[in-house]
């Protein structure tokens, strides 16, 4: 496949490789041969410095639920704006912030104002271990949370972590045992064996492995036997939190965690997360109790003014906004089934609510090593093909695509058309 030309976006990915590592500042930006370079963003659409104008379903990695440069939310960040942009002290606008997130998370009784997922995810870590005094942490394979040492493992023989990454020692590793998502026996087998577990994380619905659904029950199962051994159940909503509902995963399927962590849609494309959970355990934070985490810019006033009106928003419209948003998706999704069945392409597609993707498989896709069995370089062609038509989703299979409030009916008739032509390229 040609490639469409983008000589600014060629240009500037040449000077970036001299001043930034590999030319990116995040690793999920790079594909081959280079990345476009963006110019502007408004609602659903993406433009490049070449000039060329996508449908954007990559959304910020689902950040953007209201979509870009929403105008509540600008309105209210350039309100704060004229007042300051970093105080050092704490502002009446987090504890509304904070009252706002517990009523919508019943389950997170106090809240904690923090910058990233994966600052969030690193102390929600900590805290387990710090209320429970154990060492070790369940995470499931294809699960993210977060570039931090705890978790950027995967799993070995005989349930021995091993490390993803270099500078990750193997002492970090050895207190993180990884096992699969969707496999409750082997999770309720690991827990009873070892007295040592000081908490599990997980992403409810795996939005970095693709997309993989929770099968019926597992999640319940899965707060049953967390419970039964006192081990903390840590939700990572990073994704999920206010996507799946307004109240995030928990509120869909009915399960309530020990701690949860919000990102990515609470800000609306502002730096901005949440940690939060029980008084008792929350209680056990520093000042006041002895699990340390501080930050110069949590609750910054500007992301705090973004998150407030991003939630009223939600708020005010959500009587519609989710049933119209997964009445997109499925549109979507039973357009790219119809297509790739009478095109007889291997295939699966996974979707929920305002989320979805596409596997190059004939088997049915539930953990990592059935994600594992997609066709990834297929996935490439065909994700070019789809940038060459207008269509901007994640460049990695192992990510998910997803829509926003802004996305309209020409966008979903417009993004069936350019997955026919792209499946009909790479048949």
């Amino acid at each position: 496949m040609q490639r469409k030309l983008l000589p600014n976006s060629k240009s500037l990915f040449d000077s970036a490789r001299k001043v930034i590592p590999s030319g990116v500042n995040s690793p999920v930006r790079y594909y081959a041969p280079y990345p476009f370079f963006v110019k502007k963003a408004h609602g659903s659409s993406i433009w490049d410095v070449d000039g060329n104008k996508y449908v954007d379903y990559c959304n910020g990695y689902g950040a953007l639920l209201l979509g870009h440069a929403n105008k509540n939310v600008i309105r209210a960040v350039k309100k704060q704006l004229a007042y300051g942009t970093l105080y050092g002290a704490p502002t009446e606008q987090e504890v509304d912030l904070a009252r706002l997130i517990s009523k919508l998370y019943p389950t997170m009784k106090k809240v904690r104002l923090m910058n990233s997922g994966s600052e969030a995810t690193m102390t929600a870590i900590r805290l387990a271990r710090g209320i429970t005094k154990r060492k070790k942490i369940i995470k499931f394979e294809g699960c993210y949370h977060g570039a931090h040492e705890s978790v950027l493992v995967h799993a070995g023989s005989a349930h021995n972590s091993i490390s993803i990454s270099d500078g990750v020692l193997n002492d970090f590793a050895r207190h993180t045992i990884v096992v699969q998502y969707n496999n409750i026996e082997q999770l309720e087998s690991v827990i009873s064996k070892n007295n040592d577990i000081a908490g599990v994380i997980v992403e409810p619905v795996l939005g970095n492995m693709g997309l993989i659904l929770p099968e019926k029950n597992y999640l319940a199962r899965m707060r049953k036997i967390t419970k039964q051994h006192d081990v903390p159940l840590i939700f990572d909503e990073t994704i999920t939190g206010f996507r799946m509902s307004i109240g995030g995963a928990q509120q869909y399927y009915g399960i309530k965690p020990d701690i949860t962590t919000l990102g990515k849609a609470l800000g609306n494309g502002f730096v901005i997360s949440a940690l939060g959970g029980r008084n008792d355990i929350m209680d056990q934070l520093a000042p006041n109790g002895k699990v340390y985490a501080a930050s110069t810019f949590a609750g910054n006033p500007v992301s705090v003014a973004a998150a407030i009106s991003t939630i009223k928003t939600l708020i005010k419209s959500k009587s519609k906004l989710y049933t119209r948003l997964a009445k997109y998706t499925q549109e979507i999704v039973n357009a790219i089934d119809d297509i790739a069945d009478d095109l007889k392409i291997a295939h699966q597609i996974n979707s929920i609510e305002s989320m979805f993707q596409i596997f190059f498989t004939s088997s049915p896709v539930f953990d990592y090593a059935s994600s594992k069995k997609s066709d990834t370089k297929k996935f490439h062609v065909f994700f070019h093909y789809l940038l060459k038509k207008g269509i901007f989703i994640p460049p990695s299979q192992f990510e998910t695509a997803f829509l926003s409030s802004s996305h309209c009916e020409a966008d979903v008739l417009k993004t069936i058309a350019a997955y026919d032509q792209a499946l009909r390229m790479v048949r």
